[in-house]
């Protein structure tokens, strides 16, 4: 008997674990009300980290004259400045995700799964009910629901000059003074990206530093990078109301103090889709916050209901919403499969320049909660970063003591998404710093870099 998989919410969390559902030959069913691949790929990561490339190329540009690289206008004058048609850059942006979600559409009904479009609610055991359409009998239902950009009463959006995240593609007219307020990573990220495009940027930030979650280390190069720009950064700076009249946007701070600009991006954190979907009429336990409960091979505490992705508050990462979604058909049709492991997972800021981070952290290794080795070297030694006008950066690595193996790192720099898969592996396997080390790397490559660190741990 083919077991029955009804999976609502179609984001990395649902359409993987779909994909991964079909191949062990179960009968599998998206209930989707926004489209496939969901906010990650229609409003999120694809659309932003698309118009980070942009910006990642207006870097480059600027940086261009230190290289020997000069631009000359059609009279064969000198060119002194670079401008940036933000209305053809959104609209390849969300060209780009209407693409990415047609092709995930395809790949789905090609392995046979199921796309019913409306909003799924549990409505008893095993059983789904969509929206203005039938009632789906399941075996297994997994929730992949995701999570919404959170406001405030204070600070409401308007989709005009007061933006979430998800409405800054509508943009057509270059901000002429762009407030972000929030310093979290999607704060940094759209802050550095408008910044790099040659937009006046204010980052708001409640904290002492940016990026409070990530390396204390990485965070004040990216700071340092980032007011060498241009940015303008108020840290430890509260926001209590964010009001438009006509063209100007006034952010007014708790200690009395306010700002104007053209346009403000809310980036305040997000919140769980979990409201009326019948969960805890179902014995499915939430968490503070409404996010759904669930355990490492993603099981909810109600019998056959598992969850995945942003819904959950596990990790909000798309990779690690994919991973949740993949365990969680693995477990159920009995396949062979490994719990969550949070310490293995690689993440990346997609700042100028990008932080990546692996394993354990700096901070955990500081309280005390792991005995760690760590050796930190700048890119500004390595000869490819010469090459390439990068000055700023680092490769860290942590390493156990005795064993010498890799529990974790950060790298930060120019693709540093990138840099960090060697230090991803060495984790995932319990590498040591020596095995890292004799492993041959491309001279001059970045890569060298994390070699040379891992060189630095060695002991006799």
């Amino acid at each position: 008997m083919t077991d029955k998989v009804v999976i609502i919410g179609g984001g990395p969390g649902g359409y993987e674990s779909a994909l991964v559902a079909a191949q062990l030959g179960a009968e599998v069913t998206v209930v989707d009300t926004d489209g496939i691949g969901g906010s990650a790929v229609l409003t999120d990561c694809v659309p932003s980290k698309t118009l980070i490339a942009t910006a990642e190329l207006m870097t480059d540009v600027a940086g261009a004259a230190e290289l020997g690289v000069n631009f000359h206008d059609h009279e064969g004058d000198l060119a002194t400045a670079v401008s940036v048609d933000l209305g053809r850059v959104n609209k390849r942006v969300m060209q780009l995700a209407a693409d990415q979600s047609a092709d995930i559409a395809r790949r789905l009904a090609k392995e046979d799964v199921r796309v019913v479009q409306g909003r799924g609610r549990l409505d008893g055991p095993g059983r789904v009910s969509v929206d203005g359409g039938d009632t789906l009998e399941a075996d297994a239902i997994l929730i992949a629901t995701g999570a919404a950009p959170r406001t405030l009463p204070s600070a409401q959006p308007d989709g005009e000059r007061i933006l979430t995240w998800e409405q800054v593609y509508d943009l057509t007219e270059v901000p002429t003074e762009l407030i972000v307020v929030g310093s979290g990573v999607t704060g940094a990220e759209f802050a550095s990206a408008y910044l790099a495009l040659g937009i006046p940027v204010t980052l708001v930030s409640s904290r002492d530093r940016v990026l409070p979650g990530e390396d204390a280390d990485a965070s004040l190069v990216l700071e340092e990078v980032s007011q060498r720009r241009g940015m303008r950064l108020l840290s430890e700076s509260r926001m209590e109301s964010v009001t438009r009249d006509g063209e100007v946007v006034t952010v007014t701070l708790t200690d009395g103090r306010s700002i104007q600009g053209s346009h403000c991006i809310l980036a305040l954190g997000s919140v769980p889709n979990t409201a009326d979907l019948g969960l805890e009429e179902a014995g499915v336990v939430l968490k503070e916050g409404g996010f759904v409960n669930v355990d490492r091979v993603s099981r909810t505490s109600a019998r056959g209901v598992y969850a995945a992705g942003d819904c959950t508050g596990v990790l909000m990462l798309a990779s690690v919403a994919a991973m949740q979604g993949r365990i969680a058909m693995w477990h159920f049709l009995g396949d062979k499969v490994s719990p969550l492991d949070l310490k293995k997972v690689s993440s990346n800021v997609f700042t100028a320049p990008e932080i990546a981070t692996v394993g354990w952290s700096q901070k955990a290794v500081d309280a005390g909660e792991i005995t760690a080795e760590v050796v930190m070297l700048p890119l500004s030694g390595n000869a490819r970063a010469k090459m390439q006008g990068v000055h700023d950066g680092f490769v860290k690595l942590f390493c156990r003591p005795g064993t010498g193996i890799i529990v974790g790192g950060v790298v930060v720099g120019p693709r540093a998404s990138e840099l960090i898969h060697p230090v991803s592996i060495a984790v995932a396997e319990s590498l040591t710093a020596d095995q890292v080390a004799q492993a041959f790397t491309v001279y001059p490559s970045m890569s060298g870099s994390v070699a040379e660190a891992a060189r630095r741990l060695h002991h006799i």
